[in-house]
């Protein structure tokens, strides 16, 4: 597994790329098949309400990129809390398959038809479903004079095509609390969601 490590406004000494190397070697044994550990370190701002700095890990390999990142007081710090937060991500994704090759697999289109009960999952209710395929969300024009601090912004990406479980995996392993996928059941859009405990949700739409 190669190890990059790069700064933006701050200096990265040897002594921190051995203890960023040693630390890799941990996680090289936990994951064998990992092609790139990437840690990157900048310097937050004079203007930032914190002082210190920034650590952002990337690991990319076979399956799901797994990212983390954290601000500490100095690179040290930062890069501590960050890569255990890696190795908790590693840890849910390896109890997830063994609990996963403990059980048979269901399928979107099963657990619908079931109303869910053997997932543990509460689908959204028809009327949201039904407005958001519509498009008839209320929109409230605003001016001047109705001027709320609230920003929506938008963001596209690739449509990736990927089972419930996969896009599970993926949610946990970048540390969201949902996910937006192409199902390959449906063929449809979905999103999973983080429910409590080991308890997910799924929100799907149709045009039935």
């Amino acid at each position: 597994m190669d190890v990059h490590i790069r700064g933006k406004n701050v200096g990265i000494t040897d002594r921190f790329k051995s203890y960023v190397e040693s630390k890799a070697e941990k996680v090289e044994g936990l994951l064998p098949k990992a092609q790139l550990f990437e840690v990157s370190v900048s310097r937050l701002s004079d203007r930032s309400p914190k002082h210190g700095d920034r650590v952002e890990i990337t690991m990319v390999g076979p399956g799901p990129v797994i990212r983390s990142e954290s601000v500490g007081g100095d690179k040290y710090s930062a890069f501590d809390i960050a890569y255990a937060r890696v190795l908790e991500r590693i840890r849910r994704l390896k109890d997830r398959r063994k609990e996963r090759r403990g059980r048979g697999r269901t399928s979107l289109g099963d657990a619908a038809a079931n109303d869910f009960d053997m997932v543990d999952v509460t689908p959204a209710p028809l009327e949201v479903l039904e407005s958001i395929a519509t498009g008839n969300v209320p929109v409230v024009p605003q001016t001047e004079e109705d001027y709320s601090p609230v920003v929506i912004r938008t963001k596209e990406f690739p449509a990736e095509k990927l089972s419930v479980e996969e896009a599970v995996d993926q949610m946990e392993l970048v540390g969201h609390d949902f996910f937006l996928f192409m199902d390959t059941d449906s063929e449809r859009p979905a999103v999973v969601y983080r429910r409590k405990g080991w308890n997910y949700g799924v929100i799907s739409l149709t045009t039935d």
